[in-house]
């Protein structure tokens, strides 16, 4: 599918207004933009272009010629001399009727492109995947920030705190020590927070051309779904049969096949048709007595068949057909890979998928319990069962949990789309689908760090 059409469909599918940048406006841009997916285009138009070349050698050569001659000849005796012009000039067909080495040369191009074409879907499903991976990344890294800040700022009201408490007397110094470390290295994780952020801001810019400060984010009620079927052997089956890098592995060893046959073909006779049709014009002719040739035109017809049986080559063809035998079995054998690596990344996916389901429920929960945690300790702080480092390791853990969270769905999306790809089964639609689940006023882990402060300050 052409590069264009492809975005025309896209758009067709998902054109809504939109003041944020969403992800299939992101895969759009990268449509025009990724110079990656344009080379595989230019690839795969190169070697359909390269298959007509092979082609061509199959069928009829025409061709016109001409020639123009001067001819000036001394006799034997005086009177015998000769001068005229002569002129030649016609058509010519040669009809390959039996070259076994062009055909399956041409065999060889024709799987050659359709590993082409199957390396050019690749890179079609890779720009999806890259383009929602750096798109989600994004949002990764602008969540990380969310929870950095929020950390920081609830650790440094603890370092407030502990030092208006020790002004007072009620701790020791030790304990506002604790609680500027603790500020301090909260501070630091934020810096390295938004510089991961302008990095994931930079990888998505690279492949759309474009800097976006805001992006939708996943809803809060976003799904996280099973793997259908919920099979994975289904799954592996489905990716062997299916999966692009396998479709172009097994071309490429049709095309090393057809390549051996071509190099067998060296032994083998051809024949060819040729046809002609010219006529001579001959002016000036002074041969005395002029009984040899006149002045005039003449025409000739020729048609005929051309035999070449090969002999020996200096044992050329015997080299060519072991060489393209050795490369038969690299071919062989690269599948082989190509098709384990496949099968063994499928199954994992599969289960990373449902791991990251499992996971995404538990941290869920754990935001719940550190929540509770946090209060229960802070009013045993403000009681004096409990010290300042047990409130900074609260604070710390909550907003740990918002974090991996966050991280957990994220690993979900990503994790799911790989799966699909790796079943060669990914396609525009399930960005489509994805986008869906976007929103521009969805508050992602905000929220649950909004609430945080909500808590703390009830007049907010």
């Amino acid at each position: 599918m052409k590069k264009r059409l492809l975005s025309g469909l896209v758009g067709l599918l998902a054109a809504q207004p939109a003041l944020s940048l969403d992800l299939v406006e992101a895969y759009e841009k990268a449509l025009s933009y990724d110079s990656g997916i344009a080379a595989a285009q230019a690839r795969f138009e190169s070697q359909q272009a390269a298959s007509d070349v092979s082609q061509s050698a199959l069928l009829p050569q025409i061709g016109a010629y001409g020639e123009a001659r001067h001819i000036d000849s001394d006799g034997p005796s005086p009177g015998q001399d000769n001068s005229y012009r002569e002129l030649n000039y016609g058509v010519q067909l040669t009809q390959p009727l039996f070259r076994a080495d062009a055909w399956f040369r041409y065999d060889a191009s024709q799987f050659q492109t359709e590993s082409a074409r199957a390396q050019y879907n690749l890179a079609q499903q890779q720009l999806i995947l890259d383009v929602a991976t750096a798109y989600f990344n994004v949002l990764r890294a602008q969540d990380t920030v969310t929870t950095a800040l929020a950390g920081e700022a609830a650790i440094l009201r603890q370092y407030e705190q502990a030092q208006e408490r020790f002004d007072v007397g009620l701790i020791a110094i030790t304990e506002v020590y604790e609680a500027r470390a603790s500020y301090d290295d909260s501070k630091s994780q934020r810096i390295a927070a938004e510089n991961q952020l302008n990095i994931a801001r930079e990888q998505l810019a690279r492949l759309t051309g474009e800097y976006s400060e805001d992006l939708e984010n996943l809803r809060q009620n976003f799904p996280l779904g099973r793997p259908e079927p919920m099979d994975p052997a289904a799954w592996e089956m489905t990716a062997l049969e299916q999966n692009w890098s396998i479709q172009s592995a097994l071309y490429d060893l049709n095309a090393s096949e057809a390549g051996l046959k071509e190099a067998k073909a060296g032994h083998y006779p051809t024949l060819d048709l040729n046809a002609s049709y010219g006529e001579s014009d001959v002016t000036g002719i002074e041969q005395n007595p002029p009984t040899l040739q006149r002045d005039g035109v003449s025409s000739q017809g020729i048609i005929g068949l051309s035999l070449n049986v090969p002999l020996y080559s200096g044992g050329g063809t015997q080299a060519g057909v072991r060489q393209q035998r050795s490369l038969v079995t690299v071919a062989e054998q690269s599948l082989n890979t190509v098709r384990r690596d496949v099968r063994v990344n499928t199954r994992s996916l599969f289960l990373t998928v449902n791991n990251n389901i499992e996971t995404a429920s538990a941290l869920e929960q754990t935001i719940v319990s550190r929540r509770s945690a946090l209060d229960a300790t802070r009013a045993g702080y403000d009681v004096g069962t409990r010290n300042i480092v047990e409130v900074l390791d609260a604070e710390r853990a909550y907003y740990v949990a918002l974090r991996d969270y966050a991280n957990a769905r994220y690993d979900y999306v990503n994790n799911t789309l790989q799966l699909k790809q790796s079943a060669g089964t990914l396609s525009p639609r399930d960005l489509i689908d994805l986008n869906n689940w976007l929103s521009a006023t969805a508050p992602g882990i905000e929220a649950l760090a909004n609430e945080q402060k909500t808590l703390e300050d009830p007049t907010r």
